[in-house]
Parts: C-alpha cells; sequence; structure tokens
C-alpha cells in the first residue's frame, strides 16, 4: 500500500496494466454485477436535477424506473446505488449497434446538454473508492470482464494508474495525482533493482 495524504492506495493499480477495451468488453460494467454504480448523497441530488434533460436518452424499461424509484436507490448493504432495469442495466444503459453500452449522461455531457459528466464511481472504474473515518482506501476491483482491459494495458505499456489519470485527478486533485505518480515510479524503479 502507499499513503498519499489521507488516501491508502492498493499497489494493484501501479502493479496492473490497464486501457478499458470497449471494442471487446461492450461496456459490460453497466450491466454486469448485483447493484447498480455507487453514488454520493449529492451526485444522486444532482441526478435527480438533471433527469429533465437526460430522460429522454433513456429506454422507455428505464424511464419507467425513473418514474416508479428515481435514479438511485439504496441496496441490501445500505448503499445508494444508481437503480436498475429488470435487476441488470444502470438505468442509464443506451445501447449502440452491435450492443455496445452507452452511459446516457456521458452522452448528454458530451453533446453539452448538462454539465455532469457521470458519478466518480463510473469515472473511476476499475477503481473502487472505500471510505474510514481516518482515510479512504483506493483499490483496483479485477473482475473477469475487464480481462480484455488488462491484455490491452499492457501490450500498450499503461498501467492503471496511468489510464484512469483524469477520473483520480477529478477525485483527488492535481497535487495528490502528481504524488502518486511520483510515489508510482519510485516504486516501479525499486521492483526493478
Amino acid at each position: 500500500m502507499l499513503r498519499i495524504k489521507d488516501t491508502l492506495i492498493s499497489l494493484d493499480l501501479i502493479d496492473r496494466f490497464f486501457i478499458c477495451d470497449l471494442d471487446k468488453c461492450l461496456g459490460a460494467c453497466c450491466i454486469e454485477g448485483d447493484a447498480g454504480a455507487p453514488l454520493t448523497d449529492e451526485e444522486y441530488e444532482r441526478l435527480c436535477e438533471l433527469m429533465p434533460e437526460v430522460y429522454p436518452l433513456l429506454s422507455p424499461a428505464a424511464q419507467k424506473v425513473v418514474e416508479e424509484q428515481g435514479p438511485g436507490y439504496y441496496d441490501e448493504e445500505g448503499d445508494l446505488v444508481t437503480s436498475l432495469v429488470d435487476g441488470r442495466d444502470c438505468v442509464f444503459t443506451t445501447y449502440a449497434p452491435g450492443g455496445l453500452c452507452l452511459c446516457a449522461l456521458e452522452k448528454a455531457h458530451r453533446e453539452g446538454k448538462i454539465p455532469f459528466f457521470k458519478p466518480s464511481s463510473c469515472h473511476l472504474y476499475p477503481v473502487r473508492l472505500r471510505e474510514y473515518e481516518d482515510f479512504t482506501a483506493v483499490n483496483l476491483h479485477r473482475w473477469k470482464i475487464c480481462k480484455c482491459a488488462e491484455v490491452l494495458g499492457r501490450s500498450k505499456g499503461v498501467r492503471a494508474y496511468q489510464f484512469l489519470k483524469d477520473p483520480l485527478t477529478r477525485r483527488f486533485g492535481e497535487d495528490w495525482y502528481a504524488e502518486l505518480c511520483e510515489a508510482a515510479e519510485a516504486y516501479l524503479a525499486s521492483k526493478k533493482e
């Protein structure tokens, strides 16, 4: 583990290679799993505010879920997560030809319709955060659906922390990310000795 400011970072974030390979996985992280994407209370409120702009981009089934329970719910563990359609698709999942999953929030943001990109947990994935009283744990979630991302990252020589520069900077700031890069380089150099 590395400690930077009030975070403890798993060395997997530095050791593992990673580049999302949407051509192969088709965005399976938007539809697989046992719950929706984790949300903060602020993100949930923001999603509720932005729903009028995003709602037309959703599937009819997703629109019905939003009407009935809103864009999020508390799962069995008591965590606030995005709502699901039929217990599977994130409510914001849309489909492109060939079955590629796309995020309606990201689409609306890129089209200039909303200022919000998407929940930080989605932007950070495969990083998962766990908040404790004195620190935040920064862990790399490994999942079979992301095997192709590890293969692509290794072939390009891109490590997970490098691929995730933008979301890590969004969440923790530029100074934190610069410190992470410095620590990662020192750690990787020490492994070569």
